[in-house]
């Protein structure tokens, strides 16, 4: 089946509406708006025109929707797995997260979780191998590695508030 078609229309100061009629006939429509929160509206079945469910989504919330509606294996925080049983994955650093402004090493990684931060993803640029001094800051994206278990165990950890 293809897709359906997508329609564009720019919202000056808003962001960018995305309109679409899914195989059943429902409109649909998704706001991106310029501070990367998104609205998800789905229009009633017998009034295209108005709309039944609106739902706000921040940037993080937006991010889990698309990670629980792609397949696991598109998933766009798993970098790798290999036959080792090591996965690399992303993990973005809240703004209140208890490990904002903290330097590295107070995480003790590898000790608690058994992974390692192999990278810092920050809008100024990528910073390979951080040093345990390296200061953590919102809004970092860490690029984590070790078995399942040990990624999910720094997650937890790093997901404190």
């Amino acid at each position: 089946m293809p897709a359906p078609r997508t329609r564009t229309t720019p919202l000056p100061g808003i962001g960018v509406q995305y309109d679409f009629t899914t195989r059943e006939h429902r409109q649909l429509s998704v706001i991106a708006h310029r501070d990367g929160t998104r609205t998800v509206n789905v229009y009633r079945a017998d009034d295209p025109d108005a709309c039944a469910q609106s739902l706000h989504l921040t940037e993080a919330e937006t991010a889990s929707l698309i990670d629980a509606l792609l397949p696991a294996h598109h998933s766009p925080n798993v970098l790798h797995t290999t036959d080792l049983g090591l996965v690399a994955e992303r993990i973005e650093l809240s703004a209140h997260s208890y490990w904002n402004g903290r330097v590295l090493g107070e995480t003790r990684m590898r000790t608690e979780a058994g992974a390692s931060i192999v990278a810092v993803l920050r809008r100024s640029g990528a910073v390979p191998s951080p040093t345990p001094a390296f200061r953590l800051a919102g809004g970092d994206t860490l690029i984590v590695i070790g078995t399942r278990e040990g990624v999910d165990a720094a997650a937890a950890i790093l997901g404190r508030e």
